[in-house]
C-alpha cells in the first residue's frame, strides 16, 4: 500500500531529541527552541516567532491577542480545519463563512467586504494547499475597516505570495507542524509569527500561562507573577528538537516534494486537456510548497469511485474537509454570507494523492499509471 502520507525524517531527528532529553531543560525555549525560532525569524523576515504545541495553539493565542470578545465576529472561508473557526469561537465570537474561489480553493477576496458588519474584527484567510490567498486586496480590506488579519498559513510553510512569506503579511499568522504537514515537530506543534510589535510583549505573557516568566529569565523583573490571561502554549523542548533535524533540510523537503508535484502535473495534463479532470491552479504571483496534489473529479459520486479505484490498487487518496457551514458546530456558531456557489460543490469533486518526502520513483509512477488507468 503507497499511503497517502509519511511523516518526514531528515535522520538526524534522534540525535537531537536524544540530546534535548540529556540536557537540563526539556520544558521549552531551551536550547533547539530558540535555535528553530532564530531560523524563523531569519528566513521569514518578521518581527517574531514564538513555537507553540499546535496550530490550533497559535491561532488561540492570536485571538487573544486581537482581543476577540463575545459578540465580535470573524470571517474566514468554510472550506478549512475545525481549528481555524474553534480558535475563535472560544473568545465568543461569531463566524461568517465566505465562498472560496473554485481555482485555488481560497476564499473569494471579492466577497470579503460583502460580509463586514459593525461587529467585524478580523479576517482570517486560509492558504489552502500553501497557495496564498490573494492577500493585498485582503489587507487593502482590513485597513480600510480597520479590521486585524490574522494568517492560516497551516499549510503555507516555504510559499510566497509576490516574494513574501506566507504568515508574514497579516498582522499574525501560523504555521502548522502536523504529521501531514511538509515539516514536522513530531507530531504535532506550530508556530506563532508576529508581524505586529503590538502583539511582542503580550504574545510572551499569553504564550507562559500569562505570566512574565519569560522577562524574569531574561532579568527584566527581579520576580515573575501572574499578569495577564494565558494558558499552557509552550512546547516541550523534545518537539522543538525533532523539527530542527527538519529545519537544517527545509530546502531538501521542499525540493524533493516539488518534484513529486511536477511528475504529476505534467502526466495529468492530457486528463485535464480531454476534460476528464481539473488540476491546480497557481496564480503568477505565488510559489507553493508542493503541500498537496489533488485532482477535481466531476461530481461526488466519481470521485467515490476513483477513490476506490485507487485503494483497489494499494494507494491511498483521501478527500478533504467538509465544509465547515454545514457542520451542526457551524450552524450554531456562525453563518454563511452570500451564497455557497462553490464551497460545497468543488470541496466534493477534490480528492488528494499521495505526496511526502522520500517518494520513491516506482511510486510515483504507480499513482500516474493508476489515475491514468481510472480513465481507460
Amino acid at each position: 500500500m503507497i499511503p497517502f502520507n509519511k511523516p518526514p525524517l531528515t535522520g538526524n531527528e534522534q540525535q537531537y531529541v536524544l540530546q534535548a532529553m540529556q540536557s537540563n531543560k526539556i520544558s521549552g525555549d531551551g536550547f533547539f527552541g530558540k535555535k528553530c525560532q532564530a531560523w524563523f525569524e531569519e528566513n521569514l523576515g518578521c518581527l517574531k516567532t514564538l513555537l507553540t504545541p499546535s496550530c490550533t495553539a497559535a491561532l488561540e493565542m492570536a485571538a487573544i491577542l486581537i482581543d476577540i470578545q463575545p459578540g465580535d465576529e470573524v470571517i474566514m472561508p468554510s472550506y478549512t480545519f475545525v481549528s481555524t473557526a474553534n480558535a475563535f469561537v472560544f473568545r465568543g465570537a461569531k463566524i461568517v463563512f465566505v465562498d472560496i474561489r473554485p481555482d485555488t480553493m481560497n476564499i473569494d477576496e471579492t466577497l470579503i467586504e460583502a460580509a463586514i458588519t459593525t461587529k467585524t474584527k478580523a479576517i482570517v484567510p486560509v492558504h489552502y494547499a500553501g497557495v496564498g490567498c490573494e492577500m493585498d486586496a485582503i489587507m487593502d480590506i482590513a485597513n480600510r475597516h480597520g479590521l486585524f488579519v490574522v494568517e492560516d498559513a497551516a499549510q503555507g510553510m516555504m510559499s510566497t505570495y509576490k516574494g513574501k512569506p506566507l504568515g508574514t503579511i497579516g498582522h499574525l499568522g501560523a504555521f502548522s507542524f502536523h504529521e501531514t504537514k511538509n515539516y514536522t515537530s513530531g507530531g504535532e506543534g506550530g508556530l506563532l509569527i508576529i508581524n505586529d510589535e503590538r502583539f511582542l510583549q503580550r504574545a510572551e505573557v499569553i504564550r507562559e500561562k500569562g505570566t512574565n516568566r519569560s522577562q524574569f529569565f531574561r532579568g527584566q523583573v527581579d520576580k515573575y507573577t501572574w499578569v495577564d490571561v494565558g494558558s499552557s502554549y509552550l512546547p516541550s523542548e523534545l518537539q522543538a528538537a525533532f523539527l530542527w533535524g527538519q529545519l537544517e533540510k527545509a530546502d531538501e523537503i521542499n525540493q524533493n516534494r516539488l518534484a513529486t508535484w511536477n511528475a504529476y502535473h505534467d502526466a495529468f495534463k492530457p486528463l485535464q486537456n480531454a476534460g476528464l479532470v481539473d488540476l491546480p491552479k497557481m496564480p503568477e504571483n505565488c510559489q507553493h510548497n508542493a503541500h498537496m496534489y489533488y485532482l477535481k473529479l466531476k461530481d461526488l459520486d466519481q470521485r467515490t469511485a476513483f477513490i476506490e479505484h485507487l485503494k483497489a490498487n494499494d494507494i491511498m487518496a483521501v478527500f478533504h474537509y467538509i465544509p465547515l457551514h454545514s457542520a451542526p458546530a457551524g450552524q450554531k456558531f456562525g453563518e454563511f454570507s452570500g451564497t455557497d456557489q462553490y464551497t460545497t460543490t468543488e470541496s466534493e469533486r477534490l480528492v488528494r494523492l499521495p505526496v511526502f518526502f522520500g517518494m520513491g520513483e516506482q511510486e510515483i509512477k504507480k499513482v500516474i499509471h493508476t489515475v491514468l488507468s481510472a480513465n481507460d
